[in-house]
């Protein structure tokens, strides 16, 4: 029995925590400010805070995670997905400290999280790959060499990291400075690195991926693959076990170079090498997540592998389960319950759940970070749960998929729902050798949705600390901020007031408002520019995504905010006059 702290948040956090408790580990939490009450820090047998709301303050905090490892007395720490999941650095900090990380070395982290290296692994052995620059770009000058040698489309990518982050697909020369610019803000903010790539962009190309498991020792494992083409701003929103359409010899060839790739570099732990896969037949490396995938429960529960108990026995010195890939059994389908609104171009939509039923029925599995009056913070990202169905076959899944999302109901935030069931009812959808691309839902579904209900702004949920004594010894507590303003107004101060204005700014004739929460990246246009209506003015940040602002009228603009600042849905940004 050891005691695992679970470097992470919402679901994944809850899904470790719940694989603590089947193979007998002491579960330990961490928590930011606004995640004190959270169901992963209520369900853990411990949990720490981490003082502070932002990703950077928190959950990407080496030194204050590490420090809330050594407090608890853990034993071992798994990273989940996301935030500090692929930093090498910090799996060498946990092993520096005298604990084991649940996850591949910090090497073998440095060596495929570089995307430039792993492509230059899977050259090595042979697997398929696109044209594109083995190195870090300085400039998008290089960028723009590389399109006018091989053509467009390309695709800049963030060297570090995943999820869609830090990735822009360029169609037109004018275009790639801005790209190149958006894709290294982005990499920055979610991964801490800012070094980016390009290589030749595939049209319409499906994304295939592989699991796979490591003994550390040179012996690597494929589980299963998966098809998460149903994409939305470059990030899965449906995946689904195993891939439907692949021949035999495709996916021969996609195990294989999976198990290749990592067994160059004793890979050890989970892991899932994604490749892209053209309607011609050409498929191409894309990258290794060195981590756990959001959507690896389709694998689990088609070959039967508990892939989370599976890094703890390979953490553990126990090794591998397997000795060959399993047949599938059956099909799996996930859907990604994310608080965005397709209506709004899948604009994020942070808020309070309201009220939550959940589905039931054969072959349902529900995983969540959140229960019915839980709050989906702005500060992270808008996954809060997911819906996997498992069938006999292909048809059965995708019926039993689509009543039980009719069933589950979300009240409070905009969710990617409707868009979901549009998918699984879709005919290219259905089809049998699945006629949906990556660029799919962006270029025919859109259009089709309606823009749902905002849901009320998010409360503040930051904690004020203060040292006090109890029996003789000094104390730090954390009380809501919210509760200190309250106390507050009850002796007649003016703390509790709350209102800043922004609601009636709001109303202003002219005023360009926030469409999300989120921090103030840059401004598109100088102060005092002339801008047209619909230009994009401003950049914002939310939810790890970058999301313009678009002028709401032609005039002069005026700045209002400043660049840093934490912006509040519909609060203003600039004003044109």
């Amino acid at each position: 029995m050891s005691r695992i702290l679970i470097a992470n948040r919402g679901e994944i956090a809850v899904r470790v925590i719940r694989a603590c408790a089947h193979h007998g580990h002491t579960s330990i939490a961490v928590y930011a400010d606004q995640d004190a009450e959270a169901m992963h820090a209520q369900l853990a047998d411990e949990a720490y805070g981490l003082p502070g709301t932002s990703a950077a303050e928190t959950y990407l905090n080496i030194d204050a995670i590490i420090a809330a490892a050594k407090e608890s007395g853990a034993e071992a720490v798994h990273p989940g997905y996301g935030f500090l999941s692929e930093n090498a650095d910090f799996a060498a900090a946990v092993e520096g400290a005298g604990m084991i990380w649940i996850g591949p070395t910090a090497q073998t982290i440095t060596a495929l999280g570089d995307k430039v290296t792993a492509r230059q692994l899977a050259q090595k052995v042979g697997a398929p790959l696109a044209p594109g620059i083995d190195r870090p770009l300085e400039s998008a000058s290089e960028v723009e060499d590389f399109a006018e040698q091989h053509g467009l489309p390309i695709i800049i990518k963030a060297a570090h990291g995943g999820g869609g982050r830090g990735m822009k697909i360029v169609r037109n020369l004018g275009e790639i400075a801005g790209a190149f610019e958006s894709a290294t803000r982005e990499a920055t903010e979610a991964f801490g690195r800012g070094e980016c790539f390009v290589e030749h962009y595939l049209e319409r190309p499906r994304h295939v991926e592989v699991q796979v498991v490591g003994d550390g020792q040179g012996r690597v494992v494929a589980v299963g693959d998966r098809d998460c083409s149903a994409q939305r701003r470059n990030q899965k929103l449906i995946e689904e076990a195993p891939a439907p359409g692949v021949s035999v010899e495709q996916r021969e060839r996609l195990h294989r170079s999976a198990e290749a790739i990592c067994a160059e570099v004793d890979y050890r732990g989970a892991g899932t090498v994604e490749f892209l896969l053209a309607a011609d037949g050409t498929m191409t490396f894309l990258e290794v997540n060195t981590r756990l995938q959001v959507e690896h429960p389709v694998t689990e529960v088609t070959s039967g592998v508990d892939l989370v108990g599976e890094q703890f026995a390979i953490a553990f010195g126990e090794g591998l389960s397997l000795s060959a890939t399993p047949e599938p059994v059956g099909h799996a389908i996930e859907l990604r319950i994310n608080a965005e609104d397709p209506g709004r171009g899948f604009l994020p939509t942070p808020g309070r759940i309201d009220a939550l039923a959940v589905p039931g029925g054969p072959g349902v599995r529900w995983d969540a970070g959140v229960r019915a009056g839980d709050t989906v913070q702005p500060d992270f990202d808008s996954l809060f749960a997911k819906l996997i169905v498992h069938g006999p076959d292909r048809p059965t899944a995708i019926a039993r998929t689509v009543t039980a999302a009719k069933e589950l109901r979300v009240e409070g935030p905009a969710t990617v729902l409707p868009c979901s069931l549009e998918i699984l009812t879709d005919p290219a959808f259905t089809a049998e050798d699945l006629g949906i691309h990556t660029q799919w839902i962006e270029a025919e579904l859109l259009p089709r949705f309606e823009a749902q209900d905002r849901p009320a702004p998010v409360e503040d949920s930051s904690l004020e600390r203060m040292n006090i004594e109890i029996g003789g010894k000094l104390t730090t507590i954390g009380l809501p901020s919210r509760l200190i303003a309250a106390l507050g107004s009850v002796g007649g101060g003016s703390a509790a007031s709350g209102d800043s204005g922004s609601g009636s700014e709001a109303a202003d004739a002219g005023a360009v408002t926030a469409p999300v929460p989120g921090s103030l990246v840059d401004y598109l246009v100088d102060d005092g520019a002339e801008v047209a209506a619909g230009d994009d003015i401003a950049v914002l940040s939310a939810m790890k995504m970058e999301t313009r602002v678009q002028a709401s009228a032609s005039g002069t603009l005026k700045h209002v905010a400043k660049v840093g600042d934490a912006i509040a849905v519909g609060e203003v940004v600039a004003r044109v006059g």
